[in-house]
């Protein structure tokens, strides 16, 4: 195992505690109220912003087992007839947007469908699901359909009505090839249908295939991750995204490690995990990859895009459907409700289906895509000028001098890039770009 010298930071220190690490959003999710919420309702009846980049976020709740360290809003217990009351809630919700002045003349130029587990819907539920909905809100102008896969749920049949019905990027919830870890950390797949579906999905003809790896699963160690990359390697998927362990709270690791009156996970060290993922990046490299984020790695960047995360951590405005989904639409952030009855309910009275939002300042909206575009390694001086009238070296000058001095940044041009060393670690950098009264906050 190659041997690089990973540092530890002020956040995560060595040991995995439990919470959330990892930023997906500003500001912080704990900042998002009831208040707001009157805000979406205002946006939606305001004029359409016209050709400005629109997505749909669509969430399938549904399982086939809870993930030991899933903090997700799934179900495991649902029926035939709870399905069928969501997918009819869902369309509900769908229809209520297509009909807003806000979306007037406006289509989706991507759809992401998350989980949960989408393929967890059988082939007739899906066809029938994106039939509705694109004769809801056309997809004929989509860059993008991502649909994120659980192995042990495809089979031919349900393949081929993917594929048909639009989707692009096949996104497989591989997280390991060995058996014993797999069901150690309570994946319902096991490693054959892995290979099993990757062929089938290479078979019927998908181009953009990702696969999902976690470092530092329970009792992961470096020989079962060194050939986790080997087996990775063979398969030769078009993209790679591999995840560093963390354990939030509502998770079955950390139930456990309460009982057990434990402060420390027991997975692995922060330092570990990016060791690991450094050997995974170099030998990626070194088969022809190029690394395009913090996690991900892809085999020919000028064809593989992930359209999803570079239109939304670029300002795009996202429908979100579904229980607990989290959508943004014009600055405004914005969360459902976070219960299958709850949510379902109140589509079917027509009763406001939002539980808390927040309606971001102009700053706020400059800090956010600022840092989310950091997770891409790399950030740009002239696009924050043009979009936001913010000199970076004028206001960022003397942090950026300080993380210079510590081997973090590099500077070409107009382009200001991570070290691989800090890009494995920027999420705990990240927060010295949050404004003061969001500094010391809760992310969640």
């Amino acid at each position: 195992m190659q041997e690089t010298e990973i540092k530890p930071d002020r956040h995560t220190k060595e040991k995995t505690k439990v919470g959330n690490y990892f930023v997906s959003n500003y500001p912080p999710f704990s900042f998002w109220k009831e208040d707001d919420i009157p805000c979406v309702e205002s946006m939606l009846n305001s004029p359409t912003p016209g050709t400005e980049p629109l997505g749909i976020y669509y969430h399938v709740p549904f399982c086939r087992k809870r993930c030991h360290f899933c903090y997700f809003r799934v179900y495991t217990d649902k029926n035939s007839k709870d399905v069928r009351r969501y997918l009819s809630a869902t369309m509900k919700e769908l229809k209520q947007y297509a009909d807003a002045p806000y979306f007037k003349d406006r289509k989706p130029k991507f759809v992401y469908f998350g989980g949960g587990t989408p393929s967890y819907l059988s082939a007739q539920q899906l066809a029938e699901l994106t039939d509705q909905m694109k004769a809801i809100i056309p997809w004929d102008e989509a860059e993008e359909v991502t649909f994120e896969c659980e192995p042990g749920t495809l089979t031919e049949k349900k393949l081929e009505a993917i594929k048909n019905f639009g989707v692009t990027r096949l996104s497989l919830g591989v997280e390991n090839f060995d058996d014993h870890i797999l069901e150690t950390n309570g994946r319902a797949h096991r490693s054959e249908k892995v290979y099993t579906a990757y062929e089938l999905a290479r078979k019927i003809g998908f181009e953009n295939i990702n696969i999902d790896l976690i470092a530092g699963m329970l009792e992961e160690t470096d020989e079962n991750w060194s050939e986790c990359i080997d087996r990775t390697l063979e398969l030769e998927p078009d993209c790679v995204t591999i995840y560093q362990m963390e354990v939030p709270f509502n998770t079955t690791i950390y139930k456990n490690m309460k009982e057990a009156g434990r402060l420390s996970a027991p997975v692995a060290d922060w330092p570990q995990k990016r060791q690991w993922v450094t050997e995974a990046f170099s030998r990626l490299e070194e088969a022809g990859y190029s690394i395009t984020s913090t996690c991900t790695a892809v085999k020919n960047p000028e064809t593989t895009k992930f359209v999803y995360r570079d239109r939304l951590w670029s300002g795009a405005d996202m429908i979100a459907l579904g229980v607990a989904s989290f959508g943004h639409l014009g600055g405004i952030h914005y969360q459902n409700l976070t219960h299958f009855d709850q949510y379902c309910e109140a589509m079917e009275n027509s009763t406001p289906v939002i539980r808390r939002a927040l309606m971001t300042t102009e700053e706020e909206r400059f800090i956010r895509e600022f840092i989310l575009q950091w997770k891409l390694g790399k950030v740009n001086r002239e696009y924050f000028e043009k979009k936001f009238d913010v000199d970076l070296e004028e206001r960022y000058g003397k942090l950026f001098q300080n993380w210079k001095e510590m081997g973090d940044l590099i500077k070409d041009g107009d382009e200001y890039g991570l070290s691989r060393d800090a890009l494995l670690r920027v999420d705990s950098k990240l927060h010295d770009l949050f404004l003061p009264q969001h500094q010391d906050s809760r992310y969640v």
